[in-house]
């Protein structure tokens, strides 16, 4: 008969250490050969430090830290330089006289602006303090996901240590069915029994090594869990062996007896995914207050500068002696009234427009600016309100999610419990069973060899102890993990 258990992860239910995803050794590029024995804390230690699900994690973080420095970066006033070159075919308006000319003109504008904010309803005060409990958050999902990891690793590891254990013990039983075969056929020739107990001997050594097949192949799926868990190829790690570590027997220690009400209250203060939820629960208000502060007025101080060129700007320029003309006038003479006119010669100077100096335009067209800018929300149909209302909803469901998550892991607590405890008390029964039918098989085996006990029959003793061996072994590895998860809870490591 084959020893089987059934996998230790899937005998925790509920458990709050679950990753939200798969393994993410099966997306990573596996790892290269390893050497050595691995023991369950070196396992741990490989598998948080390349599993992709806790990397991702370690970037959200890292996002989260960026956005709340950008929360911080807003109080700060803003500052914008801008230049713009354009050229104006045909007829246009000159940007700096405003006069409709037709030629083609080129113009270049700069300007600077900052604006400061005043007052927003708090909002952005608000804003930092939620994305700093976000960050926080985040810090605290990626020590849940680290020990999820840590959970299944140690699951995985005892897992493959069992199944180990379950192809030795199926391998020593073909050994005793091929003794046995060897004495059956001595006393076949001397005729003390008959030759169908030799077919029922046979018949059971060939269900044994099926048994022993089967059992190894439940190791190498066991092996294969655990190296895609560490993110190893399998393929570069052919020699990959586990360093069983001492696992006292059950029975070697008292009733487990704990108080799991203490061990929640205990959890509850160390367990990041409790610390995440509470922290959620603060950044939810914080979403509310920012809601809020959209109710108010809002208050900036905004100064700008400007300056620009335009190519068809010109100054007026008095005439060279090119544009000289002489003009004679009569006037009476002051000296001698009522007498001859007196020549009067003028020399005038035609008038010309010259484009006006780059820099020249740039300093007579600089303009400031300071102003004020005060905005009152009076209605934008409802947006705020109805914003407002979404974020009080949200609040309430996370605050729903934080009661949860102690329920969960209070329950879970409860439930490893009552499994480590149940699991001692039946290893205890196990042992007392085996050890029955270990005597039985013997008596059983002695009265086969005298011919007075049938093949079946023995068999039948045969596979009732197997049974109880396997359930011994499930009993023992079902505590152990049972034990160290409340160990977990309780603050203590999974290797110890």
């Amino acid at each position: 008969m084959l020893l089987a258990v059934q996998p230790l992860a899937a005998q925790i239910a509920p458990q709050p250490a679950r990753p939200a995803s798969p393994p993410a050794a099966a997306l990573a590029t596996p790892g290269t050969a390893a050497t050595g024995p691995w023991g369950l804390q070196r396992a741990i230690d490989y598998a948080l430090e390349h599993n992709i699900g806790v990397r991702l994690n370690q970037l959200t973080v890292q996002s989260n830290a960026q956005v709340l420095r950008q929360s911080k970066a807003a109080l700060l006033p803003t500052a914008n330089l801008s230049a713009t070159q354009a050229w104006q075919y045909g007829t246009s308006v000159n940007p700096l006289t405003f006069v409709f000319q037709f030629q083609t003109v080129r113009s270049n504008n700069f300007s600077g602006s900052s604006q400061l904010v005043l007052f927003q309803g708090f909002q952005l005060r608000n804003t930092i303090r939620r994305n700093a409990l976000d960050l926080q958050a985040s810090q605290a999902d990626v020590e849940k996901a680290r020990n999820d990891l840590s959970l299944n690793v140690a699951s995985a590891f005892l897992q493959a240590v069992l199944a180990q254990e379950l192809v030795r013990a199926n391998q020593f039983y073909v050994t005793r069915d091929q003794e046995q075969i060897a004495r059956t056929k001595l006393l076949l020739q001397a005729g003390s029994i008959p030759e169908s107990t030799l077919l029922d001997s046979q018949s059971q050594l060939a269900t044994d090594e099926l048994n022993v097949v089967n059992a190894q192949n439940q190791a190498t799926i066991a092996r294969l869990n655990l190296l895609q868990l560490l993110n190893l190829d399998p393929a570069a790690n052919p020699n990959f062996q586990l360093e069983v570590p001492n696992l006292p027997d059950p029975d070697e220690e008292s009733v487990l007896a704990l108080n799991t009400s203490e061990l929640f209250q205990g959890a509850a203060t160390r367990q990041p995914e409790i610390k995440a939820a509470d922290l959620r629960v603060l950044s939810a208000g914080r979403s509310v207050k920012l809601a809020r502060g959209a109710y108010y007025p809002r208050l900036l101080l905004a100064g700008s500068i400007f300056s620009g060129f335009s190519s068809a700007r010109t100054v007026p320029q008095s005439g060279g002696d090119s544009t000289a003309q002489r003009l004679t006038f009569y006037v009476p003479n002051p000296t001698t009234p009522g007498g001859a006119l007196t020549p009067l010669n003028v020399i005038t100077y035609q008038p010309s427009a010259l484009p006006q100096n780059y820099w020249d335009q740039l300093s007579q067209n600089l303009g400031q600016q300071v102003q004020f800018a005060l905005s009152i929300p009076i209605l934008n149909g409802l947006q705020v309100r109805t914003n407002v209302q979404r974020t009080l909803i949200n609040a309430q469901q996370v605050q729903l999610q934080a009661e949860q998550a102690r329920l969960t892991l209070r329950q879970s607590i409860e439930q490893a419990y009552a499994d480590a405890r149940a699991a001692q008390l039946q290893y205890a029964a196990a042992t007392r069973q085996v050890a029955a039918l270990t005597t039985t098989q013997r008596n059983a085996e002695i009265r086969f060899n005298n011919g007075l006990l049938s093949g079946t029959e023995f068999n039948v003793t045969k596979n009732n102890l197997n049974f109880a061996i396997s359930n011994q072994l499930q009993a023992k590895y079902t505590f152990i993990f049972r034990r160290k998860v409340l160990a977990f809870y309780d603050g203590k490591s999974l290797a110890q």
